[in-house]
């Protein structure tokens, strides 16, 4: 899925991933997509809450892969106005 900007939380934990999150959605424009890579699983289900909270559009994940202890959680997230 095409992006604009990419956002690298791997090793990051909980709450540090949303708080990039969210500075780095202020300073996109309306429209544009952001790509999260993460490897904290707590990571989706803050995303989530945080897109419905802020009305920006959860447009996918990818969990491929999800059980072993490299993988990483892909996250695209679009931000309306």
């Amino acid at each position: 899925m095409e992006y604009d900007t990419q956002l690298d939380a791997r090793g990051l934990r909980c709450p540090e991933p949303l708080m990039l999150v969210k500075n780095t959605i202020r300073g996109l424009s309306q429209g544009n997509v952001l790509h999260v890579l993460a490897t904290d699983p707590t990571t989706e289900r803050d995303l989530e809450h945080f897109c419905q909270f802020m009305k920006h559009d959860y447009l996918k994940i990818d969990r491929e892969g999800w059980q072993d202890d490299s993988s990483v959680l892909q996250i695209w997230i679009r931000k309306n106005g």
